[in-house]
């Protein structure tokens, strides 16, 4: 692995403002990581307060699409109950555009109830968010995929288009969408048919093979061509040594121990042997979560002490 196959992953939700996003954006390009992705939440969670607040993971985007030049940049992931489907599908073309041609769309039904009772969100029954997710994928990839001077029309069981110009369209053809989910049967079947990549954030070793096994049939009983991207979500806690590693974990309220159980923490080679057994498993990329945004020098440790050990 090469360290552009490390992607940093951020929660904004727990407080952050746009200018640290944006040190944190930069620094990621800076040291050749190969994305700067953002979860989509409005509510902290855990012990967070939060301050200063929520930060809406598009409009962070689309700042972050002209204050950086090269790096991509998306969600892990968009919840289908906090935007309509061609509202969405024109607001990340719009990005794109914006970013000249280096955004991702992350793409899921939504999980976090309190988020929605806090911000007057409409929270669904799981089924009719799965239901509501088949529609977005359907109508955002018609919207996309529809010639210039056609209209695109759908029916589905939660959202419908009429007569829809389907414009503008992204820079990106395709525009990459990323998938995720624990679902055995139905979740791999939607990801073979409309994503570029599936990820499978923070599970074990044996769940990550079995469930990226799920994808891989789902693509070949459609005879899928295109190959398909997996890829790992880690928390990550990297230090010099034991009391680097320690001073780091007590800064997220976690213990070293739970850290190298589950994610990536330690030492620059344990963090080293946590990644590549991803990658050995069939990983051709990790997220590695950071949530200490203030902490640059932990990416720094990670660009020039780990990232080495993956070639």
């Amino acid at each position: 692995m090469q360290i552009s196959d490390l992607r940093i992953f951020t929660e904004p939700q727990q407080g952050a403002t746009y200018d640290t996003l944006l040190a944190v954006a930069k620094r990621t390009e800076a040291l050749g990581f190969g994305a700067f992705f953002r979860s989509d939440h409005y509510l902290a969670m855990g012990d967070s307060n939060g301050l200063p607040g929520p930060s809406d993971a598009w409009i962070t985007l689309a700042g972050l699409a002209r204050d950086t030049s090269t790096i991509r940049l998306g969600t892990l992931v968009t919840p289908v109950t906090f935007r309509y489907p061609g509202v969405l599908a024109i607001t990340v073309a719009n990005v794109d555009q914006m970013s000249g041609g280096r955004v991702e769309l992350g793409l899921g039904a939504g999980w976090f109830p309190n988020e929605h009772d806090a911000n007057s969100i409409p929270f669904p029954s799981t089924g009719d968010r799965f239901d509501s997710l088949v529609d977005q994928l359907a109508i955002i990839d018609g919207m996309w995929n529809t010639p210039i001077g056609e209209t695109f029309d759908y029916t589905g069981a939660v959202h419908s288009v009429k007569d829809s110009p389907a414009l503008p369209k992204p820079t990106q053809t395709p525009l990459p969408i990323v998938m995720g989910g624990a679902g055995k049967t139905k979740t791999p079947a939607l990801a073979a048919q409309y994503a570029a990549e599936f990820n499978t954030p923070f599970v074990s070793l044996d769940f990550f093979v079995a469930q990226t096994g799920r994808v891989r049939a789902a693509c070949e009983a459609i005879g899928r061509e295109r190959p398909m991207i997996y890829s790992a979500a880690l928390i990550v806690c990297a230090g010099a040594d034991e009391a680097e590693v320690t001073r780091r974990a007590a800064v997220l309220g976690r213990e070293p121990a739970e850290l190298r159980e589950n994610g990536a923490a330690g030492t620059a080679r344990e963090v080293a042997e946590k990644i590549l057994a991803f990658h050995a498993a069939g990983a051709d990329r990790v997220y590695l979560q950071v949530l200490d945004l203030d902490d640059l020098d932990h990416l720094d440790f990670i660009a020039t002490e780990v990232a080495p050990l993956l070639a």
